[in-house]
């Protein structure tokens, strides 16, 4: 029987107890001064992010670069000992008459 009273009976609604305080509400001074700062550490991040992104570019396009000198520097070498072993080849006898 108290089962069937109890769901009977009204519930309740909450009452609207009026304005509410803005200051309660918003981030305030404090919130404004956390979001500028991590705002201004992004960007500092994002800036040295893109200087180390570039860097490691410039580093790539130098390797390249000297690997491509290194390559025609091995070619010159390899061409000078053809020769030198050409000139070597040359009969020695021949010279003399």
């Amino acid at each position: 029987m108290h089962i069937l009273l109890w769901a009977l009976e009204a519930t309740p609604s909450p009452s609207d107890t009026g304005t509410v305080d803005e200051n309660l509400v918003t981030p305030g001074p404090w919130g404004f001064a956390v979001m500028a700062a991590l705002g201004v550490v992004v960007i500092l991040l994002l800036i040295d992010m893109l200087r180390r992104i570039r860097r490691a570019g410039y580093r790539a396009e130098i390797r390249e670069e000297l690997d491509a000198e290194e390559g025609a520097a091995r070619e010159g070498n390899d061409a000078v000992r053809a020769s030198d072993t050409d000139d070597e080849d040359i009969d020695p006898a021949s010279d003399r008459r």
